[in-house]
């Protein structure tokens, strides 16, 4: 354990801040003082009014624990007073996150935002005490993004204090807020006077860019350092994400209504594997062979994959098919999980079928729940029975638009492959052929 001495600041509460830097920081014994900026108004309230304490539900695989923390001072950024505790904050910080929903956010809120609140704060401290700043926003290049806004702002900060680091956060987590699953998994709320619970799993293997502040220690220990972080959130998004995705499509197919129900069908999860090893393994092992990591051969990439395996599918994560299945028209991009990740099998000289039955289902998925997007999709039919080979292909150009290269035809072809073999076996009992006429 630690002095005690540092200060952490944290944009957003949400569960990656909540249930995986708040938790490390707090269990390190190295951090005297927890601030964290939330615009949820009914979270700062609880929390305050809990007098700085929550709750975290913790998975492991054969039991949920429960962890409670204390002295957290949560401020709304758009409360003026609320907004001078978060800058006096920054001044005297030695660590921070962002765990916001995109980088879109960064410089959103005006006064309130985080881009405007850290460039008072920096500028405001006499003399800055080197910081680093992790950024969880699952995006590759977030680091540099912040950067490049804060120095937009005006305020361009000093290499040799401050550094943004990027992250690969492998780590499942989510809040449940539904009644009948909080007293089912004996779940505890935020606080009492909250009824949602943050639930996530007890994997902390974090990896995050190399700290290149000088005589720089970190206060939260646990996370792994990575000259090269590119290679990890790669096999994140082509690996982890896109099988996570396959099971999910195909859960829905099946009309399962968690990934642990998923774990527990065979015909899922010998495609899920076969996709992991077979296809992302080659794909990953061959793009990153060059990044110097044990990992990216293959006996490592498959105990990878089976770690992931066994846990997307923990029954005690309550991790929801229509969570994972959301999203359709970004998650079915051309550069994004399953297509990305079949082009690259497709270059590695592997015929992705088993990625390509997730894609088929994806679709499928997408036209089931036409009425959750977030807007119109061309080409999408009504029904599952009206599409044909002819609205696959239409349907699928639309959603990668100019992105496509010579790939784009393999990949329709596939699909359309995949869909045929869906089709053909009894996935789901209501399934519809298409129409003849």
């Amino acid at each position: 354990m630690g002095s005690a001495t540092k200060t952490l600041v944290g944009f957003g509460f949400g569960p990656i801040q909540s249930g995986l830097f708040l938790y490390e920081a707090y269990v390190s014994g190295n951090f005297r003082r927890f601030v964290v900026s939330e615009i949820d108004e009914s979270l700062v309230a609880a929390v305050g009014g809990n007098n700085g304490r929550y709750s975290i539900n913790i998975a492991r695989r054969d039991r949920i624990d429960q962890f409670t923390l204390e002295g957290i001072d949560l401020y709304n950024p758009r409360d003026p007073a609320g907004r001078e505790a978060i800058v006096r904050a920054v001044t005297e910080s030695n660590e921070m996150v962002t765990a916001l929903p995109n980088v879109n956010v960064y410089d959103a809120g005006g006064r309130s935002g985080v881009v405007s609140i850290l460039s008072e704060g920096l500028e405001e401290a006499a003399e800055l005490t080197p910081t680093i700043l992790y950024a969880a926003e699952n995006n590759n290049h977030a680091a540099e993004i912040l950067l490049e806004k804060l120095t937009a702002a005006g305020r361009a900060p000093d290499p040799t204090n401050f550094q943004v680091l990027n992250t690969v956060i492998g780590k499942m987590s989510g809040v449940i807020t539904e009644p009948e699953i909080i007293e089912r998994l004996a779940l505890v709320t935020i606080t009492p006077d909250i009824r949602r619970a943050i639930l996530i799993e007890e994997f902390n293997r974090i990896l995050i860019s190399r700290v290149t502040l000088s005589g720089y220690r970190r206060g939260i220990e646990a996370f792994r350092e990575k000259d090269q972080l590119l290679p990890f959130e790669e096999a994140k998004l082509y690996g982890h994400n896109a099988v996570h995705a396959l099971i999910g499509y195909l859960a829905d197919l099946r009309g399962l209504n968690t990934i642990a129900e998923a774990g527990r069908d065979r015909r899922i999860m010998d495609a899920a594997r076969k996709a992991f090893v077979d296809e992302s393994g080659p794909a990953m092992i061959r793009r990153n062979a060059g990044a110097g990591d044990a990992v990216f051969t293959p006996a490592d990439y498959r105990h990878y994959a089976e770690d992931l395996l066994e846990r997307m599918t923990c029954p005690n994560l309550n991790d929801l098919v229509a969570r994972v299945v959301r999203d359709h028209v970004r998650k079915l991009g051309y550069d994004d999980r399953l297509y990305g990740t079949m082009r690259l099998a497709i270059e590695a000289g592997v015929e992705p079928v088993n990625l390509a039955l997730g894609a088929a289902a994806g679709v499928l998925s997408m036209i089931k729940r036409r009425d959750d997007l977030a807007g119109p999709v061309a080409h999408l039919p009504a029904s599952a029975g009206a599409l044909s080979a002819e609205i696959l292909r239409d349907l699928l150009l639309g959603l990668w638009g100019r992105q496509v290269d010579s790939h784009a035809d393999k990949l329709v072809s596939l699909t359309s492959e995949a869909l045929q073999k869906l089709r053909r076996q009894p996935w789901q009992g209501q399934w519809q052929k298409p129409n003849q006429s």
